[in-house]
């Protein structure tokens, strides 16, 4: 089975982007995903996109969280699939 792929779009001086990065770091130990952290101030398509509801949070491309990240709703995702 492929391994999956987390993505966090975020951005700098956000507090809930750090809550959201460490309940990831926390559930990577578990779920063994591949961790990608997009900083959405580095275009301006992101900015516009996820501006307000940063951190966006998707799993293998889908969006499946954003603000604040519950660590139970993301482990229940990787457990039983984004889809």
């Amino acid at each position: 089975m492929p391994r999956r792929v987390v993505t966090i779009y975020s951005r700098k001086r956000c507090p809930l982007c750090d809550k959201a990065k460490a309940v990831l770091l926390e559930l990577r130990e578990e779920y063994h995903f591949t961790l990608e952290e997009v900083d959405i101030e580095t275009s301006d398509e992101l900015t516009e996109r996820y501006g307000l509801m940063i951190p966006v949070v998707h799993i293998d491309g889908e969006e499946v969280a954003y603000g604040i990240v519950n660590k139970i709703d993301i482990s229940n995702r990787l457990q039983n699939g984004a889809k």
